[in-house]
């Protein structure tokens, strides 16, 4: 047991080394990396390099509200008919909208099931190649009721907050801050968190600003040098394109609005491998849509967001079903991300701020100062303990403390964490669950030698009857960190992510490390009396 061979002594070593490998680059400024060390490093949180703080709430009925209004319209739009339809008009009354439902009665009984039938093409999936739709379209003699589903209302409640997400992020980076921390708290709040930025009010204003998508048929006649120097007939603009390709010149007046996209997910592209993004439109967007395709196939027209293309498509023909999909050399979270862009060009639904604070950079650096004293002063007291205490056992439970802090501050490197000073707490915290396991080994190993065994007999049993203890103690405390990890936020996050890694780290050192080292130690002393 206290044998290890070669390849396992090498993967012990080679652990700590890229624990080692991983904690370096922290010590360094980020623009002054040496090269051939690794560029991730832990993030400080906003409690420990100050920064602004807010708590905002999504107004989540006012998208179900909204798509209940747009619902009312596309009611009257159904039942009217056209000529382009081939459908003919069926007479109705004047649809009422009441707690959430729409109920519309037909003046003719003969038109009954030819409204009902029509109402119920409106009913759309939830999500593309989706099993569940999102009306409950019921009919009561000549009376019929449309409202959305309770899967509906959780569905675009729950895309409201994820699309709210998406844009408060992309807002807070066109600032130049870095590494903003949005997170989702319950089921219609947000977490926004910037370390750096001490105007809270002004960040506000920049995530509550409306933000603008829209449609554009690009004007390939016109010279972008010319543009770039200013020479542009009128109604057209020069738009920066995201792609790297360069700017394009567009037509001023947008085809289609932000407001008129129903949804836009991304999916397989079965055609040609990759990914692509299938979107569809309102019966607004999807008329003009169907309109400018029709007339304009070998033609770019951009998707404009905030001032900036994120993809201009050639029209390859015309699209006249209020659907269409963007293809292109897209991976999978490419075209994910491209499609959040795009039913997220503007905030879905208003943000109230709940809470807002700013902690200050002095403040920050209290709080640095204050938990660095207390990992270093924890530290070395336990250091100096151990040595004294247990000897040259102590010293090895000493190399396997620091090789514990290397290793959890390589693996918050390398998951690119942020360091709040709670997850300070839970560094200090794992050093003495480290110590107290070796505490566990080395006591036992004292009464296995009281009782008569000699060094090596006593040293395996030592190790192998503390285990247990050891285990159900850490595993005790890695499902109360998980606890913390799923159902806490912010802080409290950071405090489990810390102390899941330290549990994982401790009994590595504190088990397998020592046991290495101490065990060259007896094998090679093993007719000598154990002194411990």
């Amino acid at each position: 047991m206290l044998q290890f061979n070669r390849w396992q002594t090498g993967i012990i070593i080679l652990t700590v080394l890229l624990g080692l490998y991983f904690t370096i680059p922290n010590f360094f400024p980020e623009d002054e990396t040496p090269p051939g060390l690794a560029e991730t490093r832990v993030t400080l949180g906003l409690d420990l390099q100050g920064g602004s703080y807010l708590l905002l709430e999504v107004d989540t009925e006012q998208v179900l509200g909204d798509r209940i209004a747009r619902l009312l319209g596309d009611v009257r739009g159904a039942l009217r008919g056209s000529s382009t339809s081939n459908r003919d008009r069926i007479t109705f009354e004047r649809p009422t909208l009441e707690d959430g439902v729409i109920s519309v009665e037909i003046r003719d009984p003969a038109q009954a099931d030819e409204a009902l039938s029509r109402l119920r093409d409106l009913s759309q999936p939830l999500g593309f190649g989706g099993v569940t739709r999102d009306l409950n379209v019921q009919r009561n003699g000549d009376v019929i009721t449309e409202q959305l589903t309770d899967d509906a209302r959780q569905y675009y409640a729950t895309n409201a907050v994820q699309d709210s997400i998406e844009v408060v992020r992309r807002r807070i980076d066109a600032l130049g801050t870095r590494e903003p921390i949005i997170q989702r708290s319950g089921e219609n709040r947000l977490v926004v968190q910037v370390p750096g930025d001490n105007d809270a009010e002004s960040l506000k204003n920049v995530i509550n600003r409306t933000g603008q998508l829209s449609f554009h048929m690009v004007d390939g006649t016109v010279s972008v040098a010319d543009a770039q120097q200013g020479l542009l007939p009128p109604r057209r603009v020069l738009f920066p394109n995201d792609d790297g390709s360069g700017p394009l010149v567009v037509e001023e007046t947008p085809l289609i609005t932000g407001d008129m996209v129903n949804q836009a997910t991304s999916a397989p592209n079965q055609e040609q491998g990759g990914y692509q993004i299938n979107f569809s439109f309102d019966s607004r967007g999807a008329r003009r849509f169907g309109e400018a395709t029709r007339d304009n196939v070998g033609q770019r027209f951009a998707i404009v967001l905030d001032e900036r293309i994120i993809s201009a498509p050639v029209i390859q023909s015309p699209i006249l079903g209020g659907s269409g999909r963007i293809t292109g050399d897209f991976t999978a979270q490419e075209a994910g991300e491209l499609a959040i862009l795009i039913r997220s060009g503007a905030l879905p639904a208003e943000l109230t701020t709940i809470e807002q604070r700013t902690v200050g950079a002095d403040l920050g650096a209290d709080s640095v100062r204050a938990g660095t004293e207390a990992l270093i002063l924890g530290f070395v007291l336990v250091v100096i303990f151990m040595g004294i205490y247990y000897g040259r056992f102590g010293l090895y439970a000493n190399v396997a403390l620091i090789a514990n802090v290397l290793l959890i501050a390589g693996a918050l490197s390398l998951l690119g964490a942020t360091l709040t000073l709670p997850g300070i707490a839970g560094i200090v915290l794992t050093i003495g669950m480290a110590v107290d396991a070796n505490v566990l080994i080395f006591e036992r190993i004292r009464e296995e030698v009281a009782a008569g065994k000699g060094a090596v007999a006593a040293t395996e049993a030592g190790y192998s009857k503390a285990f247990s203890a050891i285990f159900d103690a850490n595993v005790t405390t890695f499902g109360a960190a998980a606890i913390m990890f799923f159902l806490g936020a912010g802080p409290v996050r950071g405090f489990a992510v810390t102390l899941a890694i330290g549990v994982i780290t401790s009994v590595f050192t504190a088990y397998v490390l020592t046991r290495l080292l101490a065990g060259r130690h007896v094998l090679a002393n093993r007719r000598k009396p154990l002194k411990i």
